[in-house]
């Protein structure tokens, strides 16, 4: 039977072996073939979708916050917390739950999707919104964690990228190689921090003898990275990575430079039109963050066509379901009869 990520790679993650593993069944996400997609746009290269949206709580967060809690739960910790976009607190709250801890969550006030807000709310957690973004967010949580016995669960907790590393682990495991590109959206960067280290150590453990290109892409309105400075008001209606401070920057900037990678960006129009192609051609419905690592395979491939003999993987990080109300926007009405 399987029993999650923590389970499967014990050997490759820092984990007691006495130590209770906190699991919802995490990992396990299909890499879907983008066949339909692929021939639709007139890209050769065989294309794959990581979809991550099919994790328990419906994002790439589950594979890192097992790791979290389990660790938090080795150290003794009753309260965990987090700042978030709203993947991570709906993660958080769940796994704190499974775990029979208090999570508290400090959102931005009316900047997270409702699927999100709901998740957290439903899991218990003690939600907290801030009249601010979630870089300001994340500066309070870490002021709070430093000074009382709370764990910080976000991305820049070491375990959480230790978790989110097996996404890399699956894909070679499935394939019987590591692809030649990887695109991923980069919003607080701790994805393509995780998946370039665990791409890194299966090749060093002799799992896989090539590494992928890391082609990373945020959206215009919150593009720290690309454009070289902070953004104070990050804007984008890809929720999920309205951040214009990541706390990974500097790993991802590694994780692009060792790879040859890329890091870019793309509009809401493109992660839009890129989230309802993926959703009609190949029946994928993702949140529009995720969209990010399709568009950009769109826009990469304009400047530096793919050839048929290579891979791609995109990463999709949430489900569609996270963000109705966008959904339901960017669709035609339904016809009255």
């Amino acid at each position: 039977m399987y029993k999650g990520v923590v389970h499967r790679y014990r050997d490759h993650l820092p984990v007691d072996a006495a130590a209770r593993v906190i699991t919802l069944l995490e990992g396990d996400t299909p890499l879907i073939p983008l066949d339909n997609l692929r021939r639709r746009l007139g890209i050769p290269a065989r294309w794959y979708a990581k979809f991550e949206g099919l994790n328990p709580t419906g994002s790439s967060k589950d594979g890192g916050m097992t790791m979290a809690i389990t660790a938090a739960g080795a150290a003794g910790a009753k309260v965990v917390m987090c700042a978030s976009t709203g993947n991570t607190s709906a993660s958080a709250a769940a796994y704190a739950a499974q775990a029979g801890m208090i999570c508290c969550v400090l959102i931005p006030e009316g900047k997270i999707a409702l699927g999100k807000l709901a998740q957290a709310m439903m899991h218990s957690a003690m939600v907290l919104q801030i009249e601010g973004n979630f870089d300001e967010a994340l500066t309070v949580t870490r002021q709070i964690t430093d000074s009382y016995p709370v764990t910080l669960v976000n991305s820049i907790n070491p375990f959480r990228i230790e978790g989110q590393k097996t996404a890399a682990f699956e894909i070679v495991d499935t394939l019987g190689e590591a692809p030649d590109y990887h695109f991923i959206p980069v919003g607080n960067a701790g994805n393509i921090t995780a998946y370039w280290k665990g791409y890194k150590e299966y090749e060093k453990a002799g799992k896989s003898t090539v590494l992928p290109k890391m082609i990373g892409w945020q959206a215009e309105g919150a593009a720290p990275i690309v454009r070289g400075g902070r953004v104070l008001h990050p804007e984008t209606v890809a929720t999920a990575i309205r951040i214009g401070n990541p706390a990974s920057w500097e790993r991802a900037v590694a994780a692009r430079d060792e790879s040859g990678g890329h890091i870019g960006m793309v509009s809401d129009d493109q992660m839009t039109e890129a989230q309802k192609l993926l959703a009609s051609a190949n029946g994928i419905f993702c949140e529009p963050a995720s969209a990010a690592s399709v568009a950009g395979v769109i826009r990469y491939h304009a400047e530096h066509p793919f050839r048929k003999d290579e891979v791609i993987v995109s990463t999709l990080t949430g489900h569609g379901l996270k963000d109705p109300n966008r959904a339901i926007e960017i669709s035609p009405a339904p016809a009255k009869v």
